[in-house]
């Protein structure tokens, strides 16, 4: 079966569906490959932890073939509860910031590692809508955080807009695995 660049609408029949569930567009996976390669050669394991991606991050990187050498685990903390629970970050940070913000996002990706055996990883937190957002976080507001494999941490934050929910999460994917493979290049 050829790829599909993103946005590019096919007919699914049901004995395609299998096949289609594992599918990302070809820039995806050119970036999950990058990020693999990176971890590979430096020999660093790695961790996501999502939130409004829902675990597409860790998906991205697990659809690569022999990506169980470098990709330790992935969270999907999606509630606040799962946030405090999972990756230990602090009530007070949540209370303080709300879930889409710079600290709560370097909370997640600290956490993630202190929480595996990773050394790397990246969060993401964000609004991908169609609701949620507010005047001070709209829709398509995305926190990105990375946990270096030297103990810094990187923060971008990017407002995609109201793109719509999928082209929110599609962006934000890119987004990560791009951060990701920077905080590689950063030991």
């Amino acid at each position: 079966m050829r790829g599909l660049s993103c946005g590019e609408s096919i007919s699914v029949s049901a004995g395609l569906v299998k096949e289609l569930i594992a599918m990302f567009c070809e820039d995806v996976v050119v970036l999950a490959k990058t990020v693999l390669a990176k971890a590979g050669e430096r020999g660093v394991m790695v961790a996501t932890a999502e939130s409004c991606t829902g675990g597409l991050v860790a998906a991205a990187l697990t659809e690569i073939a022999g990506s169980s050498s470098v990709v330790d685990r992935g969270f999907v903390t999606y509630s606040n509860a799962a946030k405090m629970q999972m990756l230990g970050v602090p009530a007070q940070t949540l209370a303080d910031h709300g879930a889409v913000s710079e600290p709560t996002a370097h909370a997640m990706a600290s956490g993630a590692v202190a929480h595996s055996d990773a050394s790397a990883s990246v969060a993401i937190t964000g609004i991908a809508g169609p609701g949620g957002g507010s005047d001070e976080k709209p829709v398509g507001l995305v926190h990105f955080a990375a946990a270096c494999p030297d103990g810094r941490v990187l923060h971008i934050e990017r407002q995609f807009g109201d793109l719509g929910r999928e082209q929110v999460r599609e962006a934000a994917l890119k987004q990560a695995l791009e951060l990701l493979a920077q905080a590689l290049d950063a030991q």
